[in-house]
């Protein structure tokens, strides 16, 4: 699908990150956002931006300052899981 925007010219500069067009600063925001609304996974959100690994999201997210979202029960759960798998 293809989306056109208005943007008026005194603004453009107010959406541009430097060394990024337009385009895709609007398209990274729009895409950040609605991860941050559980609205995209990051499997989505990897494939929408077109980025090649898990890596390259976690940079982008952590340039964004998106955290995950990882709560003392998900750490009970991991720490449960490493046991029974002996680590």
């Amino acid at each position: 699908m293809t989306i056109t925007l208005e943007i008026p010219d005194d603004l453009t500069s107010q959406f541009t990150r430097p060394g990024q067009g337009l385009a895709r600063t609007v398209l990274e925001d729009a895409a950040v956002e609605a991860y941050r609304m559980h609205r995209l996974t990051g499997a989505q959100l990897r494939r929408l931006l077109g980025l090649a690994s898990r890596d390259e999201l976690d940079g982008l997210l952590k340039a964004r300052r998106v955290w995950l979202e990882y709560t003392l029960e998900d750490l009970q759960r991991d720490r449960e899981t490493h046991r029974k798998l002996g680590l």
